[in-house]
């Protein structure tokens, strides 16, 4: 294995961001007005993708790390205000960014997924909420996996058996874990999902799969009548560890989820919208480039 310079990275990013760009991604701007901005779109989506990958959890340091050793790459770099303003405009065009390789790589066409959801919280649990942008949208919820009362909101999640996240979405975290599924699972048809027993029901299930022809799986509770085989549940066990393993690796490779540090509900929507996909973007690099951004080394 050989290492990469993050020069070379940015520079893979940008040309991957940028072909997108003129290719597609500009059609997605038409009707907006205005002059062209000299700090382009695509360097703005790049350094946002990038950031995830480079170990500074705050905007501010990472955006003057960026200028004090790569500006000869961004000589128009803007400031951590007007970036972040821009990085918020731009956030609907990113997502179009990891739905185009999504598609591109075929990984909505599998017919086995996961289906999990994960606490996101976005204040402190008993701090006063009146005066936040997030009151009236976010609620307080509890992850009984984890034990944990929290402020925020739900981050519902499918993801391929191998983890790669194709459809999510960001729900009140007082929401039950069948009506959150519902929010995304009509992205997939006739597909087998596996899920944890928060996605117990067989009449839930069973109008999903009126729906939509989707089939839920879980593993059963030791009181009810009909049991999964003994097979099924060591599937399931296995298949569980993997959902797990997905959220580990959003959670634990680059900025923390559960700590985003976002003062509105566009900011938030913003910063989990460019973490997943820097979770795909990485997922992209390994396979496409065998570039391990988490070691900066290239598998030969």
């Amino acid at each position: 294995m050989t290492s990469i310079c993050i020069t070379d990275l940015l520079t893979i990013i940008y040309v991957l961001v940028d072909d997108w760009y003129q290719a597609s991604g500009n059609k997605f701007l038409n009707g907006k007005v205005g002059k062209k901005p000299v700090f382009k779109d695509s360097e703005v989506m790049t350094l946002m993708l990038a950031h995830d990958f480079i170990p500074y959890p705050g905007e501010t340091q990472y955006i003057e790390f960026i200028r004090a050793n790569y500006l000869t790459l961004f000589p128009k770099l803007v400031d951590q205000s007007q970036f972040n303003r821009r990085a918020r405009a731009l956030r609907l065009l990113v997502e179009q960014f990891r739905r185009f390789w999504i598609v591109q790589k075929g990984w909505h066409l599998h017919t086995n997924y996961l289906l999990d959801t994960k606490p996101v919280p976005v204040l402190g649990y008993k701090r006063q909420q009146s005066h936040s942008d997030f009151a009236g949208k976010a609620e307080y919820g509890r992850c009984i996996s984890r034990n944990l009362n929290y402020f925020g909101y739900k981050l519902v999640v499918f993801s391929t058996l191998n983890g790669i996240p194709v459809a999510y979405d960001l729900v009140p975290a007082n929401l039950d874990e069948r009506l959150a599924a519902e929010t995304v699972i009509d992205y997939l048809a006739g597909c087998d999902i596996f899920a944890d027993k928060g996605f117990l029901g067989r009449e839930w299930q069973t109008s999903i799969f009126a729906q939509t022809t989707n089939l839920i799986w879980t593993p059963k509770r030791k009181n009810q009548a009909v049991q999964n085989s003994k097979a099924l549940d060591r599937w399931l066990s296995s298949v569980r560890e993997r959902i797990e393993g997905v959220f580990h690796e959003i959670q634990n490779t680059g900025r923390n989820l559960e700590r985003l540090l976002a003062k509105t509900v566009v900011g938030l929507c913003s910063r989990v919208i460019t973490k997943m996909t820097s979770h795909l973007l990485r997922h992209l690099l390994l396979v496409d480039f065998g570039i391990n951004v988490q070691t900066f080394q290239i598998i030969n």
